[in-house]
């Protein structure tokens, strides 16, 4: 297996866990007492608790990523077993299936 591969999934994983929580801290700072500003800061929390949610499936995949590297899985898919094709896996480096069955 290529190392370099898990550093830039390790690199991933920083990145984000790093956004995860930034997000959760912008999420729990309070609000403004001004009503027409606070209206407009819980549509931002909604945008923010929508880019948490995806940031949190991101570090999920890629930390799945990094357990089938090390149990040596990494690169093969998990439905046919066969190789992921290595320019999908640097498009997609968190990719835990071929082209043929993501698109069946």
């Amino acid at each position: 297996m290529n190392s370099s591969a898990l550093t830039h999934l390790q690199t991933l994983r920083d990145e984000y866990t790093a956004r995860c929580a930034a997000l959760q801290r912008d999420l729990s700072a309070g609000h403004s007492s001004d009503s027409a500003e606070q209206a407009q800061e819980r549509e931002n929390d909604e945008v923010m608790q929508a880019l948490l949610a995806e940031a949190n499936s991101l570090l999920q995949q890629t930390e799945a990523a990094i357990a089938r590297y090390q149990a040596g899985r990494y690169g093969l898919c998990m439905q046919c077993g066969e190789p992921i094709a290595a320019a999908r896996l640097e498009a997609l480096p968190v990719a835990d299936t071929c082209i043929a069955c993501a698109q069946s």
